[in-house]
């Protein structure tokens, strides 16, 4: 989630991303935040908004809140703030986000090594971004961020290059993923409802998230 505003020529897009949890810690959060940013102002997009034309830019902040409260987040009023716990462990294996455009979510550390893509792929999540429906991109050289684990690829971006798609390593391999114009532009920025240049991208999921070490089991990831 985020907001989306005009400054002469550009559309800002600002989202902070804030932590907790017993992994998060100031260096991840920094990792985090310069790979979202990073990878979202790659293809150096431009939309029309009316009779203008715009360099769509990513301004993405981040802080580190190790005592973050579940009151903190429930009552969250500021559109730009992203809440994500950060824990080892996580039911399902996974790193997730609570919807498509959401401002919440939950992080496996794991997931998170350096160049992973992880959180630039749940960040377009939060921005309202599915997965693609087309899950065999063979063909069509390097992936979109938004494909998931398990797309079938050209080999040179597989988990290993020589193994036959769809067998075990013969899938995406996540770092090989790139944010690309289309992505941008399935974000249908021009659609926006603007209100003195400012619009809002994404809705308030506002979700705390316990740690699910300590928990049997989570049934709204069923």
């Amino acid at each position: 989630m985020g907001t989306a505003e005009t400054e002469k020529q550009q559309l800002v897009i600002r989202s902070r991303i804030i932590t907790y949890g017993n992994a998060a810690t100031e260096t991840l959060t920094e990792s985090i935040r310069d790979e979202i940013e990073t990878m979202w102002n790659e293809p150096d997009t431009w939309v029309t908004i009316g009779d203008y034309l715009y360099r769509v830019v990513f301004r993405i902040s981040a802080a580190y809140q190790p005592v973050l409260s579940d009151i903190d987040i429930y009552q969250n009023l500021d559109p730009v703030n992203n809440y994500f716990r950060i824990e080892e462990f996580a039911h399902g294996n996974i790193s997730f986000v609570d919807g498509l455009g959401c401002n919440s979510g939950y992080f496996k550390l794991e997931n998170l090594y350096q160049g992973s893509t992880t959180a630039a792929h749940e960040y377009g999540h939060s921005l309202g971004l599915d997965h693609p429906e087309l899950l065999d991109i063979r063909g069509k050289g390097v992936p979109g961020i938004m494909y998931p684990r398990g797309t079938l690829v050209d080999p040179p971006f597989q988990y290993e290059p020589d193994k036959p798609a769809g067998t075990k390593g013969g899938t995406l391999h996540p770092r090989y993923r790139r944010v690309r114009e289309e992505d941008i532009l399935r974000l249908k920025l021009p659609r926006l409802e603007f209100e003195n240049g400012i619009a809002l991208l994404g809705e308030f999921s506002n979700i705390w998230h316990p740690n699910h070490a300590e928990i049997e089991n989570i049934d709204y990831l069923a």
